[in-house]
């Protein structure tokens, strides 16, 4: 569960009078399983969100819903060490806040930062398993098809926005400068004229473009006859998706796809095969 369902989940558990505690990692050293920030929920009968599996976070369920039960106020920030407290073998140290949950201390929650910022052209069998993976990630979407029926009828969560629109390409002037963008339309025409649009405006992150080496070598050829440049088209992800990932199934390509968007904000990662 990604910050932003996280906290619709919280949200909606205080319209409902649900009690519950907010347990939140407050700091780190070394090897730990979650980062400084991550939280979880614990109600009576549900948890929401992880702070890493494991006996760390069983131990926290079970002594957030002791708290719960008795009523009783949550004690102060306790430190945990992987190692001699819980014989995990990350072998950091953490220290764990718990407390209600509670509409003054949801307000303190940060903004989500999303990992990228995505246009991702085409609801095929392809794009609909995108769409699916990165309905769990931190990320912001826009989803663009000119048929609107090709949307699958259960909605999307709240990050990824669907657009029915024409002309498809239009969009691309829309999204902010840096974002990434995958194109993966029912027509190679329409697949032109998006990567035309995208390459002219030049700022992207990543541009992906669904097919084979021969696809690439043509829309290059086509691409380089409309004045577009050599240092443009070499930025030019097709075929897409991490190397070594074999299938055409579109759950696994989607699954290579979604794996080279993480990418682009890990550091050290190596960026997109230039293919």
């Amino acid at each position: 569960m990604n910050e932003t369902a996280l906290r619709s989940t919280a949200l909606r558990w205080l319209a409902e009078g649900r009690a519950g505690m907010e347990v939140q990692v407050l700091s780190t050293r070394g090897s730990v399983p979650r980062g400084t920030g991550t939280r979880m929920l614990v109600a009576a009968d549900a948890v929401a969100g992880t702070i890493g599996g494991g006996h760390l976070e069983q131990r926290a369920i079970e002594a957030a819903r002791r708290w719960l039960a008795a009523g009783d106020d949550a004690p102060p920030d306790v430190p945990i060490a992987l190692g001699p407290s819980l014989g995990q073998c990350c072998g950091g140290t953490l220290v764990l806040r718990t407390r209600r949950l509670a509409g003054a201390t949801l307000a303190q929650w940060p903004a989500a930062t999303p990992r990228f910022v995505l246009q991702l052209y085409g609801a095929g069998h392809v794009g609909r398993a995108i769409a699916r993976l990165l309905a769990d990630l931190e990320c912001r979407v826009q989803w663009i098809d000119e048929r609107e029926d090709e949307f699958p009828p259960t909605p999307a969560p709240p990050h990824i926005e669907r657009l029915c629109v024409e002309p498809v390409e239009a969009e691309v002037a829309q999204a902010p400068a840096g974002a990434a963008y995958l194109v993966l339309t029912h027509s190679h025409d329409l697949d032109l004229r998006i990567t035309e649009a995208i390459l002219r405006r030049g700022d992207f992150a990543y541009l992906g473009l669904i097919g084979s080496k021969t696809k690439r070598a043509r829309f290059v050829h086509r691409l380089q006859a409309r004045g577009i440049e050599a240092a443009a088209l070499a930025r030019m992800t097709c075929p897409i998706g991490v190397a070594g990932i074999a299938g055409k199934e579109p759950e696994v390509i989607a699954v290579a796809a979604v794996a080279q968007l993480l990418q682009l904000g890990a550091p050290h990662a190596p960026g997109p095969p230039r293919l």
